[in-house]
């Protein structure tokens, strides 16, 4: 538990965050399936977001868009090589 607060406090440190998907997609220990899969992801979410609550309700429209943005996160922390988890402090 207490490594998911970490992970959504990470989220939010957008600099480290910026930082963590840069060496994520530049690493070659990642396989190109797995950059593929969360360019796509990624990308389709911005163009096409599906949003459960209405961003125009007051506080509550962002929350699902920041939980999409953490699930995203977990996985690809889960899928980054062991270096780059100790570099991020994972």
């Amino acid at each position: 538990m207490r490594r998911f607060w970490k992970r959504i406090g990470f989220l939010f440190t957008f600099q480290r965050s910026i930082s963590f998907l840069k060496d994520f997609f530049v690493e070659k220990e990642v396989t190109k399936s797995k950059k593929i899969l969360f360019a796509v992801l990624i990308i389709g979410y911005f163009l096409f977001p599906f949003d459960l609550i209405p961003d125009f309700l007051f506080g509550l429209g962002l929350v699902d868009d920041v939980s999409i943005a953490i699930l995203l996160l977990q996985w690809m922390i889960k899928m980054a090589p062991q270096h780059l988890k100790e570099k991020y402090s994972f």
